[in-house]
């Protein structure tokens, strides 16, 4: 059987699924060894280039962030062909310097999550990948560039810690997190990034502050979070569109060979 054709994985909400713009899309019902993923995917074209949605939180953001099968999900965008995923996330920060609208571009993360698969080599043959740059740099350069020439700039070489979730954090956790080298916090980021390194494929998280943590005094909000996140949904598109014909090519980056040596 003929290898699918290499296609963009998009993982993210609701508010980026209509960068398809009301085109005809096919949604596929993909079942993977880990289970189902977390909803249909759905199929579309943007800007010419065959991309793939994924909703991460499901259909009506009906799973937490723990309850997210992660191993499904980056499973099923392989097997439909796709070799460069690009995530959307929302995030709280962590710096002053990073205010609620501010678009991220994180090059680290520390993963202090507690009970989530992390790999898809749980026995048999084990391989311990390189996470020391855990996101692609051909997908980092390219977004950086992107956000310069449409007017939405990212703020680069951040760190962001991923916890467990769904709850947002005590006054006293947001303290200890601002004094480590972390810039923002999220939910979803771990463990998306390690399963994408263990399929060898390209991966960049496109975040998006929605708030600053509880540390600022005032308490994080739901509500706040949504209102952040839908004022900023049609910025986020621009930068999707204008982004996704330009990492289309050749993969000329570390990524694809990720697995070489990795086995002991």
């Amino acid at each position: 059987m003929s290898e699918p054709p290499a296609r963009i994985g998009i993982i993210g909400g609701s508010g980026v699924q209509e960068i398809f713009e009301g085109a005809p899309t096919r949604r596929h019902q993909i079942a993977t060894p880990w289970g189902p993923p977390s909803g249909p995917i759905e199929q579309g074209s943007v800007g010419g280039v065959d991309v793939l949605f994924l909703p991460r939180h499901g259909p009506g953001h009906s799973l937490p962030p723990h309850r997210v099968n992660y191993r499904a999900n980056i499973d099923a965008l392989r097997s439909l062909g796709a070799e460069t995923i690009v995530t959307v996330s929302s995030v709280g920060s962590l710096r002053e310097e990073l205010p609620p609208g501010t678009f991220v571009l994180p090059e680290q993360f520390i993963d202090l999550t507690k009970q989530r698969a992390t790999t898809f080599y749980d026995g048999g043959r084990v391989y311990h990948v390189s996470l020391a740059d855990p996101f692609c740099p051909r997908l980092l350069a390219a977004a950086a560039r992107t956000g310069e020439r449409v007017g939405i700039p990212f703020a680069r070489g951040t760190t962001y810690v991923c916890v467990e979730g769904p709850r947002f954090s005590t006054r006293a956790e947001s303290r200890w997190f601002r004094s480590l080298p972390a810039d923002i916090i999220g939910m979803t980021l771990v463990p998306e990034v390690t399963l994408a390194r263990e399929r060898a494929l390209c991966y960049v998280c496109l975040a998006m502050v929605t708030d600053f943590d509880v540390w600022a005094e005032r308490p994080v909000e739901a509500e706040e979070i949504g209102r952040t996140m839908r004022a900023n949904a049609d910025r986020m598109r621009r930068v999707l569109a204008a982004l996704i014909p330009e990492v289309a090519g050749a993969r000329d980056c570390p990524c694809p060979k990720a697995l070489d040596g990795a086995a002991l």
